[in-house]
């Protein structure tokens, strides 16, 4: 689907499109196929949204024609026009992110897991750093999030983090995180004051819904119980509600401490669960599938998809796209949208590159 100036998004398909699938809800029988039905609903939202972003940029379009003439015959306009083509612009981007989000999950919620790698309390805090990155991007952006399981270091920083990011596109857009994240920093628990490299991993899975199938055997589960740790008030360590399932043919291992109650902790964890076997299943079938969950490379140098240097010298790296920024302060603070669209800029042009080793003190 191109995207040009009121012309990329047609509005006469999308409203023929939308009409056509208005007649298939209305049918007697469309519930009758729960799956099919639920991919429908799923198509109609997205080009109702289509449609609404046609309409704006059309509207648009006029608007600034409108003030270009007026510009011919004399008007002041320059400041009008100036903030019109400013809106424009954000406006080509988000339809330009929007034709580059069209993965059969991409428009799911996002679990996303972060590990530090090794090293202790500088890794622990690194981790911690960017679980507050990504809760300050969903913030910025409006989506919900909720902490799944929380696993807090021994002196700093976290051991482990779950967390749910719920929002539209929010797996197509997060997914451009997975992978292996650096810093380079003047270490804050070093009394010698020297330089640390510190890596931690960022897995990302699209959360499912109901309308996908994944069959999990209970004789295949192992549930254990435990007491919640970590700040949380009187409740916490007094009953055993937390839930730790471990799946037995594949050894993956699913934590939920988030609720009070044992039972809304498990059916969280069952969530993460058939979100990360529903991920094993599609990479057993397409070797080549990297998009979900992204690569699992190990936590250390040369493995590494972005760096954040702080010190000697100011600067955020991808080393996949090459896009970088002098300011980490405003990245670390959940400024992620410029690396998320050239991620996705260079997915789509076939342009992504291996990360570069060593290029980055």
């Amino acid at each position: 689907m191109r995207l040009t100036c009121g012309g990329g998004f047609d509005e006469a398909r999308l409203t023929r499109e939308l009409g056509e699938i208005e007649d298939q809800v209305s049918q007697p029988d469309f519930w009758k196929d729960q799956e099919r039905a639920q991919q429908t609903l799923q198509r109609r939202r997205r080009l109702d949204d289509d449609r609404i972003l046609a309409a704006s940029i059309r509207s648009q379009t006029d608007d600034l024609a409108v003030l270009v003439e007026w510009g011919r015959a004399g008007e002041h306009v320059s400041a009008d026009l100036s903030k019109g083509l400013a809106a424009f612009a954000a406006t080509i981007e988000a339809g330009e992110v929007r034709t580059m989000l069209s993965g059969p999950m991409d428009a799911n919620n996002a679990i996303v897991t972060i590990h530090p790698g090794a090293g202790g309390t500088e890794s622990q805090d690194w981790a911690e750093m960017l679980m507050r990155m990504y809760v300050r991007w969903s913030e910025r952006r409006g989506f919900k999030r909720e902490i799944v399981d929380l696993q807090p270091g021994e002196e700093a920083g976290i051991k482990s983090a779950t967390m749910t990011i719920s929002g539209e596109n929010a797996y197509g857009l997060l997914a451009a995180e997975a992978g292996v994240h650096r810093l380079v920093r003047i270490s804050p628990y070093d009394q010698a004051a020297r330089r640390h490299t510190s890596f931690a991993s960022v897995y990302v899975w699209p959360e499912l819904d109901d309308s996908i199938d994944v069959e999990i055997d209970d004789k295949d589960l192992r549930v254990d119980t435990f007491r919640s740790s970590g700040a949380g008030g009187q409740h916490v360590n007094v009953t055993d509600s937390a839930i730790r399932l471990t799946h037995l043919p594949t050894g993956i291992v699913v934590s939920c401490q988030n609720e009070r109650s044992q039972h809304k902790n498990r059916a969280s964890a069952m969530k993460v669960l058939r979100s990360r076997l529903y991920d094993m299943k599609l990479k057993e079938q397409q070797a080549k599938l990297d998009q979900i969950g992204g690569e699992k490379k190990d936590i250390a140098f040369g493995s590494q998809i972005r760096s954040y240097v702080l010190a000697p010298y100011q600067m955020v790296k991808d080393h996949r796209t090459k896009y970088q920024v002098g300011d980490p302060n405003r990245v670390l603070d959940g400024d992620l949208d410029e690396f998320i669209r050239a991620y996705l800029l260079s997915r789509a042009s076939g342009k992504l590159s291996a990360a570069d080793e060593g290029d980055e003190e």
